[in-house]
């Protein structure tokens, strides 16, 4: 469980860098929200260790991806993500909401990288997500 909090935690700042003075809903504390490093750009810095592992033994190469694809296999992933949060479903896994807006631009590195966190997901946990494709879903 403190796992999958720290995965989750890997796409913004925390959010106890906004004003204390606000009163926030529930929902509003447990969404995730990207931000950009020091150069600009905007990343995703996962904490757990299998996640390298992950990363580098298991999941294919991000040279096997396009933006494209990723952004419109993000886009679903985020909504079913969001969905499982807001119903309560798979509540041991999913602890947060994910802000994600296909419009913005935000590279290949981090639409692969949000990508494989749905895969690692998926092979850490079990999860199973109805966007990930066939060939990033693991077997058991």
């Amino acid at each position: 469980m403190k796992t999958l909090i720290l995965i989750l935690c890997i796409f913004c700042l925390p959010l106890s860098c906004s004003s204390q003075n606000k009163t926030k809903t529930d929902k509003e504390k447990s969404e995730i929200k990207p931000s950009k490093n020091d150069d600009g750009e905007w990343d995703i810095n996962v904490l757990d260790t299998q996640y390298d592992y992950f990363l580098s033994a298991i999941a294919k190469p991000m040279n096997q991806y396009s933006e494209s694809y990723l952004k419109s296999k993000n886009t679903l992933l985020v909504s079913e993500w969001n969905s499982y949060f807001s119903s309560g479903k798979y509540r041991n896994v999913i602890e947060s909401s994910i802000s994600y807006d296909p419009k913005e631009n935000y590279g290949l590195k981090f639409e692969y990288k949000l990508y494989q966190v749905f895969a690692y997901v998926n092979w850490k946990y079990g999860l199973r997500m109805n966007g990930l494709s066939g060939s990033d879903v693991t077997r058991y």
